[in-house]
């Protein structure tokens, strides 16, 4: 798999499905023009902007450039890169017709143009082995942070602690946590933050080793 540092955001869960086959990297979706009106997917997308930083990859329609255009206004704070697929003219094979200006989205561009469009966009990326040792839903469960009758405040907490939005549902916490630390990691993290509670935020490099 390609690494990517940054966080990348698309329209659709088929713009997802196709870049996770080439790419190892945090995707965000924004599910078209919801992202208008989607408080906690714009809080996750400002978080990632400020700490890796967030590629924009949208359709190169009129929507894909609102949606583009719409997100540049929305994030104010840390890195943001465009990155912006060709005009190829066709249809999706899942797709009965093309779309209404006929062009291909994100989910329809083959691997090599797409990888030629993050590199005309000086992307970095690199090979590296898939993430061993990945934070499942039920670890979260096990800690508590979901499925149980205080597990948002739990959560809350340990988000407050790791200076990660408040609006983060179980689902996008669970994303999160995998780019920060391993499974591992975190109930090292979580058991030393029961043991000793501290104001401070925890981050990860603080509860790796055993000190």
């Amino acid at each position: 798999m390609i690494h990517i540092a940054q966080a990348i955001i698309v329209e659709g869960k088929y713009d997802k499905i196709k870049l996770s086959s080439i790419l190892d990297a945090v995707i965000l979706v924004t599910n078209g023009f919801r992202i208008f009106h989607d408080a906690e997917k714009m809080s996750l997308i400002r978080y990632y902007a400020k700490t890796t930083g967030v590629i924009i990859l949208t359709d190169s329609d009129t929507a894909g450039f609102k949606i583009r255009h719409y997100l540049k206004g929305a994030i104010h704070e840390g890195k943001l890169y465009h990155v912006y697929i060709p005009d190829i003219y066709g249809k999706e094979r899942r797709k009965d017709k093309p779309s209404a200006e006929g062009k291909l989205g994100v989910e329809g561009i083959d691997k090599k143009r797409l990888l030629e469009a993050f590199t005309k966009a000086g992307i970095l990326a690199d090979e590296r082995p898939a993430k061993a040792d990945s934070i499942t839903k039920l670890d979260l469960y096990e800690l508590g942070l979901s499925g149980g009758a205080d597990s948002k405040a739990r959560r809350k907490a340990l988000q407050k602690k790791l200076g990660l939005p408040d609006l983060l549902s179980a689902a996008s916490l669970l994303e999160v946590l995998n780019t920060m630390m391993t499974r591992t990691e975190l109930q090292r993290c979580w058991k030393r933050w029961h043991k000793h509670p501290a104001p401070h935020q925890f981050r990860p490099i603080h509860c790796t080793g055993e000190h």
